[in-house]
C-alpha cells in the first residue's frame, strides 16, 4: 500500500522534514518558478487543496509554501509556485533539477470541496493568489459535473506577470468556463480589461445564493473583493478566502499566525468570512 505523507510524518515526528527532489524546474515570470516535487518511494503528498507544506533548503532554513497543483492529478508528484522574496526563496530559485529539498505537511485546513458540490463557483485570485487557488481549480475542473457555472476573475499588476499563461489559455478556450482577465498597468500588446480586480465584477451576474466565492490575493485586496461578494448577495458562509500569508512553523507552536485565539496554521489557512468577519486583525 502507498504510504501517505500524512502517515510518514507522524513517524517519527512531525518536526522531521522528509528528504525530496526537484523533478522540473517552469520559469513563470521574472521572480516565480513552478517546482515539481517527488517524494521517496512512491509516497503521496494526500493533499487537500488549500493546504501548504513547509519546504527546507538544507544549511538555508525553511518556510511555508502553497501547494499549487491539485489533489486529483497526483502522480507521485507535486507542484509548488515560488515567488523569489527572500532567503529561503533565493536559495530554492538557486537550486537544479535532481536537487534534495526537505519537506513537512502537508498542513492546515483547506478547502472543503465536497461542501461545494451542486454550486456555482466564482473564483477572484490576484496575483500569486492564483498559484494556491489553482489547487483547488484544478480538482473542480476535474469533477466538472459535480458543479454549476464556473466563473474566474484573475488580476495581475502587468501582463509579464500573470501566471499558469498557458492554463489561462485553455481556461479561455473552454465552453463551460467564464474567464475574465485585468491588469493594473497594460503594455502595448494588452487588449484586454485595465484596472484592479473590483471592475471585472459588473461583468458577471450571479445566482447569488447558489454561488460559493473563493478569493486568494494579497491583504489589501480583500476588503475590497469581500465587499464586492457581499454586495451581490453571496451568503457569508459561501465566501472563501486564504491566509496562508501568515504561516511560519505549521503545527501551531511559534505563535507567529495567532489571531486572539485562532491559529491559522491549524484552523485555516482557509476560512469562511463568517467564521472570520469579526477578526478585522485578519482582513
Amino acid at each position: 500500500m502507498t504510504k501517505t505523507m500524512k502517515e510518514a510524518l507522524h513517524s517519527p515526528s512531525i518536526y522531521m522534514p522528509i528528504p525530496a527532489w526537484i523533478t522540473n524546474i517552469r520559469p513563470m515570470t521574472k521572480l516565480e518558478k513552478l517546482f515539481t516535487i517527488e517524494l521517496p518511494n512512491g509516497m503521496s503528498l494526500n493533499h487537500d487543496p488549500g493546504q501548504f507544506v513547509e519546504v527546507s533548503v538544507f544549511g538555508v532554513g525553511e518556510a511555508p509554501i502553497s501547494i499549487s497543483s491539485s489533489p486529483s492529478r497526483s502522480d507521485g508528484s507535486f507542484e509548488l509556485c515560488v515567488r523569489r522574496v527572500g532567503g529561503l526563496t533565493n536559495a530554492l530559485h538557486s537550486l537544479e533539477i535532481g536537487s534534495t529539498i526537505g519537506i513537512r505537511g502537508p498542513f492546515g485546513r483547506g478547502f472543503p470541496i465536497h461542501r461545494f458540490h451542486g454550486k456555482d463557483m466564482l473564483f477572484v485570485p490576484g496575483g500569486l493568489g492564483l498559484a494556491p487557488l489553482r489547487s483547488l481549480i484544478g480538482q473542480v475542473l476535474d469533477e466538472r459535473h459535480n458543479f454549476g457555472r464556473i466563473i474566474i476573475l484573475y488580476g495581475a499588476r502587468h501582463p509579464s506577470e500573470q501566471l499558469f499563461k498557458d492554463e489561462l489559455a485553455e481556461w479561455e478556450a473552454r465552453d463551460d468556463v467564464e474567464l475574465h482577465l485585468t491588469v493594473d498597468r497594460p503594455d502595448d500588446d494588452w487588449k484586454g480589461n485595465v484596472g484592479v480586480i473590483t471592475i471585472l465584477f459588473p461583468k458577471v451576474q450571479l445566482h447569488a445564493r447558489n454561488t460559493v466565492a473563493v478569493t486568494v490575493g494579497p491583504p489589501v485586496m480583500y476588503r475590497f473583493v469581500l465587499a464586492e461578494l457581499l454586495a451581490k448577495g453571496i451568503p457569508e458562509g459561501n465566501i472563501w478566502l486564504s491566509l496562508e500569508r501568515r504561516m511560519k512553523c505549521g503545527v501551531g507552536k511559534c505563535g507567529h499566525c495567532q489571531i486572539h485565539h485562532i491559529y491559522t496554521c491549524q484552523e485555516g489557512p482557509s476560512f469562511s468570512y463568517a467564521e472570520i468577519k469579526h477578526l478585522k486583525e485578519a482582513l
